[in-house]
């Protein structure tokens, strides 16, 4: 049976982002995976910090971060899945802190310094094609967020686990809900109706688009 990881970044557990991530999760399901689900706020970890422990000559790492933490184990549960799905709210331009302190921890130690004289470019560490999807949530409508550079700063994080893994695929899910209940909170700048509005029509599209995410990443070969 092939495995799936599904990983929340989100400091949230029930709103937009986990929403989503639940739902490809279902996705996957459907196509007959197992599923783990974690959320990695719950997590105590930081970021690579440069060891090098992973690209010493004759590294037995093999492709587990070194470092002895709460998220090595999760690490580990990812390398040896058949797909990966991540998700993560935008904050200021940027996804979370948690996301990146993950993504960092599971690339580096599978990323590699050495010429594909073959091929062209760098060689990839892992012998297999993880396949990756990776879901971003943001109260930015989808206009702003292009016109801001919201696409390009968010494709680079897809781009370099489309190197390492093998395969990553974005989803992007605009001008979502903030706040359950936006009067109280002191916010004037968008139209609850408005948003309302979105959230009925728009987000149950996005849902759909994150279940067959799921089930795409799981049926790949």
């Amino acid at each position: 049976m092939k495995k799936i990881i599904v990983l929340n970044a989100s400091p949230r557990k029930n709103f937009n982002t986990a929403k989503l991530l639940k739902e490809a999760q279902k996705g996957a399901e459907s196509s007959g995976a197992e599923t783990e689900y974690f959320n990695l706020y719950d997590y105590n970890f930081l970021g690579c910090r440069s060891c090098f422990a992973c690209q010493r000559k004759g590294s037995t790492t093999n492709g587990i971060c070194a470092i002895k933490d709460d998220i090595r184990p999760i690490l580990e549960k990812c390398i040896n899945a058949n797909a990966i799905i991540i998700g993560s709210p935008v904050y200021f331009s940027y996804p979370t802190g948690v996301f990146r302190n993950f993504i960092e921890r599971l690339l580096f130690a599978n990323h590699t310094y050495m010429v594909d004289k073959e091929h062209g470019g760098l060689k990839r560490q892992l012998d297999k094609v993880i396949p990756t999807g990776v879901i971003f949530t943001m109260n930015c409508p989808e206009e702003l967020a292009n016109k801001i550079n919201y696409n390009i700063i968010l494709d680079e994080n897809v781009k370099s686990l489309n190197h390492i893994m093998g395969y990553a695929e974005g989803l992007c899910a605009y001008d979502t809900y903030q706040f359950a209940d936006y009067s109280k909170y002191n916010c004037d700048l968008f139209n609850e109706e408005a948003k309302a509005k979105v959230r009925e029509i728009q987000f149950p599209k996005d849902l759909e688009k994150a279940f067959y995410l799921g089930k795409k990443l799981i049926e790949m070969d």
